[in-house]
């Protein structure tokens, strides 16, 4: 992972209309300089400039045609977009979803971490329902997930010191005190109580697992 200051100067790099515009052509396929220029509207100097300041960035890269062995061409370089995101890597045993009643967030929460991770999960609220919600069950089995055997738990009887906690909603984040842990505010669908509430809050869930889950890892032997 890049440095901070690494990242900035990538950064500053794409905060100029005519790289990004550079950068968005070359995310399709490759192209010379004057193709690029040609396409953009930009005098050859000023295109001379823009890419000049990419490739210092290391956002651009130039490659020597194999056929006319006079011209070039440019392509990204995805790695170095790739690595624009802050590197949030954290090691943990276990990770537990904790929202309020623990009937529909963080059990839709701990079904789909199973799918994207191998570090175990578990699921907690801080005041549990006597069970998950049935909207929670059905948003579920649409998304190929079940959670028809899953019963709720209060935060004592589950977390553990070394437990990563993700806290799904802002009561549970607010009842929990201080604390080293993770808080996602997705909106409690059980409040609105339709299914469209329900889809709206896995999608939320979906998207942030998505992006956590390739960041946690076991810890090491």
């Amino acid at each position: 992972m890049r440095t901070l200051d690494a990242r900035a100067r990538i950064h500053a790099a794409l905060g100029d209309p005519s790289r990004l515009s550079i950068v968005d052509r070359l995310a399709l396929g490759d192209a010379s300089p004057g193709e690029i220029g040609q396409l953009l509207g930009l005098p050859t100097n000023l295109l001379a400039h823009h890419l000049k300041i990419l490739q210092e960035a290391g956002v651009v890269e130039r490659q020597r045609s194999e056929g006319d062995r006079r011209r070039t061409y440019l392509r990204l370089v995805p790695r170095t977009l790739a690595e624009l995101l802050p590197s949030a890597f954290r090691q943990a045993p276990r990770v537990v979803f904790v929202c309020t009643h623990n009937s529909a967030r963080s059990q839709l929460a701990a079904a789909l971490w199973v799918q994207k991770s191998a570090v175990p999960v578990a699921s907690a609220g801080t005041q549990p329902a006597e069970r998950v919600h049935p909207r929670a069950v059905g948003v579920a089995r649409d998304h190929g997930l079940a959670l028809d055997e899953a019963h709720t738990a209060h935060v004592d009887a589950v977390v553990r010191p070394d437990d990563l906690i993700v806290a799904v909603c802002d009561s549970a984040h607010e009842d929990l005190g201080s604390g080293d842990r993770l808080h996602w505010s997705i909106p409690d669908p059980v409040r609105d109580g339709t299914d469209e509430a329900f889809e709206r809050a896995f999608a939320d869930i979906a998207d942030r697992i998505d992006r956590l889950a390739p960041a946690i890892h076991l810890p090491k032997e």
